[in-house]
Order: structure tokens, then C-alpha cells, then sequence
């Protein structure tokens, strides 16, 4: 487990500070609106991303998944996020409605580049607000099943850079499912052979690898 620790606070540490990120755009947005563009900007980064290393940028890079983990996750009680959460019918929808709701407000607010940065700013502390709640109710990344990003992220990056799990090695202890920050269990995918955790909601930050007794798991 001493990799696993390693890794783990290597990403600790990490997260902290991309959490500093989105405690400066949520909060000092509210008084320099030109912050809120660092949104839009985090949006098309991570669907870029996305398209290559599936949902990479929502573990450490993302500042708002980072504050979920690195803060909220010292109040949460760490519950089993519900399935309905992962429903892709829920998530289509939310995906839908603030799309609808950005593009009427930019064009509400267009040209005005103030107007506009304070729309982002909002529409981030709006979320941010519902992603808190979700937390301390269940789990600190419920939101990051629901957030467009993630879920874009994951329909573009499905088949991108995916886990591997060994069968014959695999044990089903259990320990992956524990450290993966978003409830992913690895073992549910195993077949007779070498197989890919297909789920794309896998934020490939390694910490199951790492965790892995039998080192049955690989990136």
C-alpha cells in the first residue's frame, strides 16, 4: 500500500491547490465578473480532454471536483451515491437544461463581456451550492455525475484510455471499489480474460492500481 499512499497524497496535494483556483473564481468573480471566463475556459479543456483521456480531467485538474474531494470530503458521510444519480435520462437532462439556460443568457447579456463573466459566476456558485448539498446528503462527487462537463467527458471518452483489470489475478476484495473516488467498482467488469472497465465515469487517477493487493488492475 505504500504506492497507494504515495499516489494518494501526491493528488492530495494537488487537489488543495486547484481548490485555491475555485475558491478565487467563485469568490472573486463576485467582484472582478472576468474571473467567470475561467468557466467556459475549464468547460472546453475538459471536453478536450475528454476526447482522448476519457473523464482524466475531473480527478486533480478540474477546481471544483478538487474542492469536492479536498474539502467537502472531510464533512461528507461518504454514502452510497443512489443510481439514479447515474441515470443517463437524469443527466441528459440536467446536461439540456443549463445549456438552454447559458445560451439565453448569453445572448441576454451579449455583447457586454462584464455582463456576461458575472452569468458564469453565478451559474458556477448556483451549482457549486447544489453540488455542496448533494454532498453533505450523500457524497461529495454526486455533482460530478450530474455536471455537463463530466458528462461529456464521458460520452466523448468512453472508449479513451481505459482501466484493465486481470481476471485470473483479481481476488474481489473489494479495495478498489473503497478508494475510487467516484464508486467505481473494477470488478464487476471481470470475465475470463483480461478485460476493460468500461464505465466512463472512470476518472483515471490510478489510486485503484495502487491500491490493488494482486495487482490485477492497470492503466
Amino acid at each position: 500500500m505504500n504506492g497507494y499512499k504515495v499516489l494518494q497524497s501526491k493528488r492530495a496535494v494537488r487537489q488543495l491547490i486547484m481548490a485555491v483556483g475555485f475558491f478565487v473564481v467563485v469568490v472573486g468573480g463576485w467582484f472582478y465578473p472576468i474571473l467567470g471566463y475561467a468557466m467556459p475556459m475549464c468547460m472546453l479543456i475538459g471536453i478536450g480532454i475528454g476526447l482522448f483521456r476519457g473523464r482524466k480531467w475531473c480527478d486533480w485538474y478540474c477546481p471544483r471536483g478538487s474542492f469536492f474531494d479536498s474539502w467537502l470530503g472531510r464533512v461528507s458521510p461518504q454514502k452510497k451515491i443512489p443510481g439514479f444519480f447515474r441515470r443517463s435520462s437524469v443527466r441528459i437532462g440536467v446536461f439540456l437544461f443549463l445549456m438552454v439556460m447559458m445560451v439565453i443568457q448569453l445572448v441576454r447579456r451579449w455583447p457586454d463581456p462584464a455582463a456576461i463573466g458575472k452569468f458564469f459566476v453565478i451559474m458556477l456558485t448556483i451549482t457549486s451550492v447544489v453540488g455542496v448539498i448533494l454532498g453533505l446528503v450523500f457524497h461529495q462527487r454526486v455533482w460530478c455525475l450530474l455536471c455537463p462537463v463530466g458528462s461529456a467527458a464521458n460520452w466523448v471518452g468512453r472508449a479513451r484510455h481505459l482501466l484493465k483489470i486481470d481476471s485470473e489475478r483479481c481476488t474481489e476484495c473489494g479495495l478498489c471499489y473503497k478508494v475510487c473516488p467516484i464508486q467505481i467498482a473494477p470488478f464487476e467488469f471481470k470475465t475470463d480474460k483480461v478485460e476493460a472497465v468500461r464505465d466512463g465515469d472512470c476518472l483515471k487517477c490510478g489510486l485503484c492500481v495502487a491500491a490493488c493487493p494482486q495487482k490485477a488492475l492497470s492503466l
